[in-house]
């Protein structure tokens, strides 16, 4: 069976001499105290009016930069003013699409298994498999039902590889629910870090979901195609994607004490690796064909297993700078990018009114149904309103905790698988001549929108939900007359 695994294209090695570099050299404190500043100066100018209010925008309206850098996507794109258009780049635009969202997939991933507690993965690997395995598989042949019915030109096959992308996808946009006010005076503490482990497991095991339905659509035989994803998809990608991340990250760790202890090494040494072991771990798994989103996460557990990772660098603000600045640039990226012209094609079945109506049977149920009936299995989870809430939010705790430590939002997962599948399939044409070339031609359309809706949707949220609770809290202070006016948060159940 040839599986051309072995993917040595130019940003793999690139990857892995980059991160290998900076890895092993030694950081010098005045150099990396001048980047930092850099660094600082350069986030300042890029952001521009939103630093300005950030604070106003952050911790009162909970409106994060994804939200505003989406915006101002769509203003500089081809749908407004045309200013900066990544689909008019030819043959380039898939490629590039798929690198962004990679690196800024790898480099948050890595950043959710370091903010973890310690060993927390052993201590709730018993909830993490209820929540990760089943909870997909049901979104994903739900979502996939839905697709296919909207839009009966897919079959269901290829309404699955669809559903691949949007299974681990929800676009947060919502800022603050893990870090900031909101997260501490409304989601507890279990639920932040239960939905934030599941999250980021999600993104990596979005590869046999996908893998299992290109192979389905592209192969003639059933069983050729169960047979390589079992072997490619599950051995290969998501089993040596995990050891090889998992072992990376040991090794650096025990490497980085031994030279921390024989000062080697600074503090600012051990900042530096936030960015550049995410990206060797990235470049060697994707070198390999293996599961370079799922390496990067388990790297990040590893190398922060024992404590002494997170001791060095939980109060440096120096990752938080350079994933403020990929992830707006990100944003402004997947706004300009969004393919407006397509969303309503006839001649494939796509329409706005089915397009609107998918992203609502997505919202309500991918997640939500599955996770009410199964909760009590997850101790985690006490109640029945917990669980509602991660129905929703779910993913979306992940990324938004990258809205204070780094803006990731699952939208860039489905940005990125939707890129990775076309690279599996044959380029339309007009008209597709089977079903490969139609589903390459209508992924990205439909999972765009829904990224999109997600956006809105999800993004819009958490302010609603804080000005009705504003509202709320100021009605109850008015008809009691009370004298204290400290607000208390209710909680969840």
């Amino acid at each position: 069976m040839a599986l051309d695994l072995l993917q040595v294209s130019p940003p793999g090695p690139s990857y892995i001499c980059l991160g290998g570099f900076t890895v092993l050299v030694r950081s010098d404190s005045f150099r990396m105290h001048v980047l930092v500043a850099a660094l600082a100066d350069y986030e300042r100018s890029l952001s521009g009016g939103f630093s300005l209010v950030s604070l106003l925008i952050k911790e009162k309206l909970y409106v994060n930069e994804v939200v505003l850098g989406t915006v101002f996507g769509i203003i500089i794109g081809p749908f407004v003013t045309n200013i900066f258009a990544p689909r008019s780049w030819g043959s380039l635009s898939n490629t590039i699409t798929l690198e962004v969202m990679r690196i800024v997939l790898a480099i948050g991933l890595f950043a959710a298994g370091v903010e973890l507690p310690r060993a927390y993965m052993k201590k709730h690997a018993k909830s993490l498999l209820v929540m990760v395995v089943p909870t997909m598989a049901f979104g994903w042949v739900v979502v996939a039902a839905v697709i296919h019915t909207l839009f009966p030109k897919l079959d269901y096959i290829s309404a699955l590889c669809i559903a691949a992308c949007l299974t681990p996808t929800d676009p947060v946009t919502c800022a603050a629910i893990t870090h900031g006010k909101f997260a501490k005076k409304h989601v507890p503490e279990d639920i932040r870090h239960i939905l934030l482990a599941e999250a980021a497991a999600n993104d990596g095991l979005a590869y046999p979901f996908l893998s299992i339905s290109i192979y389905l659509t592209t192969e003639t035989s059933v069983r050729t195609a169960i047979g390589k994803w079992f072997l490619v998809g599950w051995l290969y990608q998501v089993i040596l994607g995990t050891v090889l991340g998992a072992s990376l990250g040991f090794l650096f760790s025990k490497l980085m004490v031994i030279s921390h202890s024989k000062r080697f090494i600074d503090r600012e040494s051990y900042i530096a690796q936030y960015l550049t072991l995410s990206i060797f771990t990235m470049g060697v798994a994707s070198t390999i064909g293996a599961d370079d989103l799922l390496a990067a996460f388990a790297a990040g557990c590893a190398i922060s297993w024992d404590g002494h990772f997170h001791k060095h660098t939980e109060d440096v603000a120096f990752f938080s700078i350079i994933d403020y600045v990929l992830n707006c640039c990100c944003f402004i990226y997947i706004g300009a990018w969004l393919p407006f012209s397509a969303y309503d094609s006839p001649e494939y079945g796509i329409t706005p009114r089915k397009l609107v109506l998918l992203v609502i049977a997505i919202m309500a149920l991918r997640r939500i149904p599955f996770l009410l009936a199964v909760y009590k299995l997850v101790p985690e989870i006490k109640c029945w309103q917990e669980a509602l809430f991660s129905g929703h939010f779910g993913k979306q705790l992940f990324y938004v905790f990258m809205a204070s430590l780094s803006q990731v939002s699952e939208s860039c997962v489905a940005v990125f698988v939707s890129a990775l599948a076309l690279t599996r399939l044959p380029t339309p044409e007009n008209p597709p001549a089977d079903q490969a070339q139609y589903l390459a031609a209508t992924i990205q359309p439909i999972v765009s929108f829904v990224v999109l809706g997600s956006i809105i949707v999800h993004g819009l949220s958490i302010p609603f939900f804080n000005v009705s609770r504003i509202a709320r809290s100021r009605t109850t202070s008015l008809s009691k007359a009370s004298t204290d006016h400290t607000l208390v948060a209710d909680p969840i159940c």
